[in-house]
């Protein structure tokens, strides 16, 4: 399910979504705040080219939209029905979770977002 090759992969690692070889982020962690949205132009292995035009990545906003309602059912699941919190203390752990994972929301929506318009190509991948 997670194996090379499949969108899953390549969504969780931020790997290049043609070749699954490269991280597109300039910097992994996505915990560096002030590299949060620095990437590669291009791929090194492939050469495909992220930004595929000006702006491409505004669209993955409306991603994150998604993803962080995402985690704040989780987290309101998590504090409310199984810890039995009232619904301030869950409100606050919404809250709280949003702003923790935020860089984590982030970047899931771009790997997302660009898995959207491209696929995994076995010829560009590495032989090993």
């Amino acid at each position: 399910m997670f194996k090379k090759g499949s969108k899953l992969y390549s969504i969780f690692t931020g790997t290049c979504p043609k070749c699954h070889e490269e991280s597109m982020y300039t910097n992994p962690n996505p915990y560096a705040i002030s590299k949060l949205f620095s990437m590669h132009e291009r791929c090194s292995n492939c050469d495909t080219k992220y930004k595929i035009e000006p702006s491409f990545f505004y669209g993955s906003m409306y991603v994150s939209y998604g993803v962080g309602i995402a985690f704040a059912v989780a987290a309101f699941i998590i504090s409310y029905v199984f810890l039995g919190s009232s619904t301030t203390t869950a409100f606050f752990a919404i809250i709280f979770t949003l702003v923790v994972f935020y860089p984590i929301i982030v970047r899931l929506s771009r790997n997302i977002w660009i898995n959207i318009f491209m696929s995994y190509d076995k010829k560009l991948a590495k032989k090993d």
